[in-house]
């Protein structure tokens, strides 16, 4: 096998906090992955200016090494701040020749295209041969605006398979987890408000947020609630300490505002953990209310202190919720069906058209 990469990947390091590493990562344990010689270039990493400026200008040296060996440029874009590191790395592969694919992550047209920096977005679309969007939902959106044709094509975010899988169940706490930066996109204030509403109901009930950020506010917003001692702050969680707290929790709780994909409610799902949620981002191109999740619209908490309060009294609707969940991961959202898509489309620019569709 070449030692020079066919496809490199550029996104956020594997130490930064977010779903878009989450994704990568998963896309590393596929076949696909190896088989289409696929290597990860960090551009990013959360942290000071200086360590972002550092991976930044190391990410284009590695860059720079490997472009002239590989075929296919694999950019994962977020927001704004990514979508302009990412523009000069598009720009050279373009000038090399090279095909290019633009993954958009984004949570919220209003904040790309149509936002301040609509133009570098537009142009990093423009210059793409394809681009990657994780949903039908978003792919309708990118075509209203863009009309992007045939360019844009749907890979869902793959579910890792759950670390412990084959392990024995835990048994389960009282808690409610919520996974993902704390800040207010995510609506974790609601869900400390929700809470609130029905704690004095279940006192042996306690919310856990497993993320970083505005950890401060959100202590001091449950102590004015009178619920700061059932709220807890584990901040950022990852391997076996992630897999100890999906395995032991009872639901799953993501109040956001916007989304693309979340990678939180997909890990949940790996774990057959019930989620309640709200119907942003492409959430509802798969779930029906009360069958596979329990929906309320964003920043309505008595309807989140209400879905909540359900899923602490019915048991039965806990088990069955996760169960329907359970199966959502395993099959549309399996790792390896979605590695295989990603495979299509890495095949689909490099390789003649016929042999694409004998595959």
């Amino acid at each position: 096998m070449s030692i020079f990469p066919k496809v490199i990947v550029l996104a956020t390091s594997r130490h930064s906090h977010g779903g878009i590493s989450s994704v990568v990562m998963a896309h590393e344990q596929t076949d696909e992955w190896r088989d289409h010689g696929c290597k990860w270039i960090a551009t990013h990493r959360s942290g000071s200016k200086l360590t972002k400026l550092i991976y930044f200008f190391g990410g284009m040296a590695r860059y720079l090494w490997y472009l002239p060996w590989c075929d296919t440029v694999h950019a994962h874009i977020g927001e704004a701040p990514s979508a302009i590191r990412k523009r000069l790395f598009m720009k050279l592969a373009k000038l090399t020749g090279k095909k290019t694919i633009v993954h958009l992550h984004a949570f919220d047209m209003a904040s790309t295209v149509d936002g301040a920096y609509g133009d570098v977005y537009k142009s990093l679309f423009s210059d793409a041969d394809k681009v990657v969007v994780l949903s039908e939902f978003w792919k309708k959106e990118v075509n209203k605006r863009l009309h992007m044709d045939n360019k844009a094509a749907v890979l869902y975010n793959p579910c890792p398979p759950a670390v412990s899988r084959q392990l024995p169940p835990l048994e389960k706490e009282k808690w409610i987890i919520s996974a993902g930066v704390v800040n207010g996109r995510k609506g974790y204030a609601d869900l400390i408000r929700a809470f609130a509403m029905i704690a004095p109901s279940h006192p042996d009930w306690k919310v856990i947020f497993a993320g970083s950020g505005e950890i401060d506010k959100g202590k001091a917003l449950a102590e004015e609630l009178g619920v700061g001692s059932q709220i807890e702050f584990a901040g950022w969680v990852a391997g076996e300490d992630k897999d100890r707290l999906f395995r032991r929790a009872s639901v799953l709780c993501l109040p956001s505002y916007a989304e693309g994909f979340p990678m939180a409610v997909i890990d949940a799902w790996a774990y057959g953990l019930p989620v309640v949620a709200t119907p942003v981002g492409s959430l509802p191109d798969f779930v029906h209310d009360g069958e596979d999740i329990l929906l309320f619209n964003p920043g309505d908490c008595p309807a989140l202190a209400s879905q909540l309060e359900r899923m602490i009294d019915d048991r039965e609707l806990r088990e069955r919720i996760g169960a329907a969940s359970r199966t959502l991961a395993q099959k549309t959202l399996d790792i390896h069906t979605i590695g295989r898509e990603l495979g299509k489309i890495y095949d689909s620019l490099t390789l003649p058209s016929t042999h694409v569709l004998n595959k």
